[in-house]
């Protein structure tokens, strides 16, 4: 039989509709990478549940830290006549959600201007609560500085950077309101234990920086700090020597925080760490170390930045003690006379 031959023009139009769908495969496919990428590395929400996490509180932290220490002494609330209290004062409204912090001031009222201290809670940025710090905020109050606990969102409710925002508005807050607490506005200083101590020092290391102030309440007003005092609290979250993101085992705290693991969002992790932003704007800063080496990665690196623009820094650390020792006995007194010697110190009281 003849055989039939297709036209050049078919065979031609049969070439390309092939390359055609070869084309489009390779599109596909190339989507379909591109998509499996960002999803693989979207933020993580699985850490907002919406309900408060108690696991880290001042009971908790004495329970399993008297194993190891059992002569330790949990610190209480005092009854000081010299102080006086106010609590559950609304510092900013985001929405229907009232962030809240206590007051604690010199009874007398002195001619002077009394500096201030914000006093910001551990508990790994998902727990703990403003109360754990309370004796700390009366002692200090009873030796002439304001004091003022203050509550902020942990990552059971809002991802990095919420929490800076929230206490970047708590600062704000002690300027509009210096004139009923007879503040010296120039004259404050950011104070925190562990993830409190982490964020303590990343305000005072991202002072005049407007891209960490956030949008709510009293933006018109400086949040900068003129000291700072951290308290075995984290200085960068991708140093060698840093605890910070194991997640082998569980999903570690900063993940939560963050959103992404580590290895998810490397330059975010980095950009979080106050070792990033320490620079010439950074205030005089007070290291209170545990005997937890990761605790305190990164603090030469810190105070080597500090000494090239001849900031003034402290360091001590209390060898043997527990990560919780400010809250016990017999490490919080001592822990007090340093706070109060380098405030004094710095602030000229």
């Amino acid at each position: 039989m003849p055989r039939h031959n297709k036209a050049p023009s078919q065979i031609s139009g049969s070439v390309r509709l092939k390359e055609y769908g070869y084309k489009m495969k390779r599109i596909f496919l190339s989507l379909f990478l591109l998509l499996n990428t960002l999803l693989s590395f979207a933020q993580m929400t699985s850490g907002l549940t919406g309900k408060r996490d108690t696991s880290y509180t001042n009971y908790s932290a004495y329970t399993s830290t008297r194993k190891q220490h059992p002569d330790i002494k949990l610190v209480p609330e005092f009854r000081l006549s010299s102080v006086r209290e106010q609590r559950n004062i609304t510092y900013c409204t985001i929405g229907e959600r009232k962030l809240l912090l206590d007051a604690f001031y010199p009874k007398k009222k002195s001619k002077q201007k009394t500096p201030a201290v914000l006093i910001i809670h551990g508990g790994g940025w998902r727990s703990g609560n403003r109360s754990q710090h309370i004796p700390l905020a009366q002692k200090l109050a009873a030796q002439g500085y304001a004091c003022f606990t203050a509550e902020y969102r942990l990552s059971t409710e809002a991802l990095y950077p919420a929490a800076v925002h929230d206490l970047k508005a708590a600062l704000r807050w002690l300027r509009a309101n210096a004139k009923q607490f007879n503040l010296d506005t120039t004259r404050i200083a950011a104070l925190g234990f562990s993830a409190g101590g982490e964020l303590a020092a990343f305000i005072g290391t991202t002072n005049k920086n407007p891209q960490y102030e956030g949008e709510n309440c009293h933006l018109n007003i400086s949040s900068e700090v003129q000291a700072i005092v951290d308290i075995d609290g984290t200085l960068s979250f991708v140093h060698p020597e840093s605890g910070e993101g194991n997640d082998t085992r569980s999903t570690s705290a900063a993940t939560y925080w963050f959103g992404y693991p580590k290895k998810d969002n490397y330059a975010l992790w980095e950009e979080a760490s106050p070792l990033q932003h320490v620079g010439k704007n950074t205030p005089p800063i007070l290291f209170l170390n545990s005997s937890v080496d990761r605790m305190h990665a990164g603090r030469e690196d810190f105070q080597q930045e500090l000494n090239k623009h001849n900031i003034y820094s402290e360091v001590h650390a209390f060898p043997n003690a527990p990560h919780s020792f400010i809250l016990f006995e017999p490490w919080f007194d001592p822990a007090v006379k340093y706070i109060a010697d380098f405030l004094g110190k710095v602030f000229g009281k």
